[in-house]
């Protein structure tokens, strides 16, 4: 949900959290930490994504099915997804992605670019990106590729009776992963 109604920044005042040290902590050990929509926010709060999440360039709310195409098969959360784009749900008022250009150099530099808006086509345009993310990012990771941050809500297209399951191939990646 919402953290703490984000009056100030969307995550800023979650990130002061007590339980965030212990999550920051797993991190820093090598565990996994997954944040969808205000955890992507919180993860870029306590610097263990880079990045901000700022308002939408409209700067409404914006709750719609969007495409995403996966820019990598390389970690725990991507190993199941093909070319294909996937049509995910978004719900957020502050879900553009922002980052500098050595931040961006290095996020594709790495590979940590997970997921990025496209058009149901596949194609990355403009025209796709929701919210005004630099780049049409969605999603990305930590260099060691154990943390994970997306504004889209792939829970949200993961049962046949919400007439979507694009967002099935996720979680199926995480247990492809552990139970190898």
């Amino acid at each position: 949900g919402f953290s703490f109604g984000d009056y100030l920044r969307s995550g800023a005042i979650a990130n002061y959290s007590p339980i965030m040290k212990k999550v920051v902590a797993h991190a820093l050990n090598g565990g996994y930490v997954m944040g969808i929509c205000n955890g992507f926010q919180i993860l870029c709060e306590s610097s263990l994504l880079p990045g901000a999440l700022l308002h939408n360039t409209n700067h409404k709310f914006i709750c719609k099915n969007v495409y995403l195409k996966s820019m990598t098969n390389d970690t725990l959360i991507t190993n199941q997804y093909s070319d294909m784009p996937i049509k995910i749900p978004i719900a957020h008022g502050e879900g553009r992605f922002y980052a500098d250009d050595n931040t961006l150099e290095s996020l594709i530099n790495h590979g940590q670019i997970l997921f990025k808006y496209c058009d149901a086509n596949g194609k990355i345009c403009e025209k796709a990106n929701p919210n005004g993310s630099v780049l049409n990012i969605a999603g990305i990771c930590n260099k060691n590729r154990n943390v994970f941050g997306m504004m889209p809500h792939p829970e949200r297209a993961s049962d046949i009776e919400l007439q979507n399951t694009d967002g099935k191939i996720l979680f199926e990646s995480i247990l492809s992963s552990i139970t190898a």
